[in-house]
C-alpha cells in the first residue's frame, strides 16, 4: 500500500533542488493564482515522473507480496482528465509499465476503463469514446464504478450496449449501497459480465437463486463493505458465507487496497477467521477468481492447475 508520507519524502529526496524550486513555485502560484504546472512546468514534470515511479514500485511490491499472477484492475480517468491530464499520455504510461512488470515479474495486468457513474451519462460516453479513439491492447473493457446512488445502472445502458457491440468486456459495481434492484438493472440493462460487490443480493432470494443458476461472478470486497457500513457492520455478518453456500459464483477482492488499508491475503484471512471458510473453500474461491477472468479456457485451466499444485505442496 502507498504511504503518502513516505512518498512525499521520496519526492523531496529525488527531485533536484526540490525545496528551493517548490518555494519559488508556491510564491508564483499565490501571486498569480496559477497551478503548479503553469508556475513551473519543469518541476511539475519532475515531480510527476518521481511520483509515477514511486507508485509503480509500490504496486509491483503489492502484487508480488500477494502472489498475484494475473490482475484485471479498474482504471478511472475522469478526475485526472478534468484536472488536465491527457488520456493518451496516461494510457501510454500504463502500457509501458504493464510491459515492464510482465517482463520483470511475470505478472499479467489488464485494465477495465471505469466510465464512472459519478460524473453522469455524457461523461461516461465521452470516456468510452476515448477508449475507441485511443485503443490499447491492455484495456480489455469498461466498468461502471462511482457513487451508486448518483447513477442508477440502467441510465448507462447505451454506453454498455455500444461496448458489447464493439467487442469489449463490461462489468458494473451494483448492490454495494443500493438494494437488489441495482443488481437486477446491471444484469438486465447493462448485461454486466461480473457484478462488483453485490452485497444487497442477500435481500432478494429470487436474485440469489438467479445468480446461483447463471453463475454470474460476484466480486466480493469484505473490508470495503464493512468500512462503509452501508449494509454490513462487521466481517462475521458479511453475506459472503451465504452466497458461497448457495453455490453462487463468489470471488474475493480488495476494492481499493490503498484506501481501505487491506491486502488480498488479509481478505482471505478475514473470511477464514471470521466467516468460517475452510482452507478447501478458500482454494475454491481462488479457483473461482481465475475462472472469472476474461481469458481463454485454456489459460484458466493452466492457472487453476498452478493453484492445485501449490495447494497440494503446501497442505499435503
Amino acid at each position: 500500500m502507498i504511504d503518502l508520507k513516505k512518498m512525499r519524502q521520496y519526492v523531496v529526496e529525488q527531485v533536484e533542488n526540490f525545496d528551493e524550486r517548490i518555494s519559488l513555485a508556491l510564491a508564483r502560484m499565490g501571486k498569480y493564482r496559477e497551478s503548479l504546472e503553469r508556475a513551473d512546468y519543469e518541476l511539475y514534470d519532475d515531480c510527476y515522473a518521481v511520483i509515477e515511479e514511486y507508485c509503480v514500485e509500490n504496486n509491483i511490491k503489492y502484487l508480488v507480496d500477494n502472489n498475484v499472477t494475473y490482475c484485471e484492475a479498474f482504471f478511472a480517468p475522469s478526475a485526472f482528465i478534468k484536472k488536465g491530464f491527457k488520456y493518451e499520455e496516461m494510457v501510454a504510461i500504463f502500457s509501458k509499465k504493464i510491459a515492464e512488470i510482465k517482463q520483470n515479474h511475470g505478472i499479467t495486468i489488464k485494465l477495465l476503463l471505469d466510465v464512472s457513474r459519478t460524473f453522469g451519462c455524457e461523461n461516461a460516453m465521452n470516456n468510452y469514446n476515448l477508449l475507441k479513439q485511443c485503443p490499447c491492447k491492455d484495456i480489455i473493457g469498461i466498468g461502471l464504478g462511482g457513487a451508486e446512488q448518483k447513477g442508477p445502472a440502467k441510465e448507462f445502458a447505451a454506453v454498455f450496449e455500444q461496448a458489447h457491440k464493439d467487442g469489449y468486456h463490461a462489468v458494473a459495481h451494483a448492490g454495494e449501497d443500493v438494494g437488489p434492484e441495482s443488481i437486477w438493472d446491471a444484469i438486465n440493462y447493462l448485461h454486466s459480465e461480473r457484478i462488483g460487490h453485490g452485497v444487497t443480493a442477500i435481500q432478494d432470494e429470487e436474485l440469489m437463486n438467479n445468480l446461483a443458476k447463471t453463475k454470474l461472478p460476484i466480486e466480493v470486497c469484505v473490508t470495503s463493505n464493512v468500512f462503509t457500513k452501508k449494509i454490513v457492520q462487521k466481517v462475521s455478518e458479511h453475506p459472503i458465507r451465504t452466497f458461497f453456500d448457495k453455490n453462487m459464483f463468489v470471488t474475493v477482492n480488495t476494492d481499493d487496497p490503498v484506501f481501505f488499508k487491506t491486502t488480498l491475503i488479509e481478505e482471505y484471512w478475514k473470511i477464514h477467521n471470521e466467516c468460517n471458510f475452510s482452507m478447501d473453500e478458500i482454494k475454491q474461491l481462488i479457483l473461482n477468481s481465475y475462472n472469472a477472468l476474461f481469458i481463454s479456457d485454456k489459460e484458466k485451466a493452466a492457472y487453476c492447475q498452478q493453484v492445485e499444485t501449490a495447494w497440494e505442496k503446501c497442505f499435503k
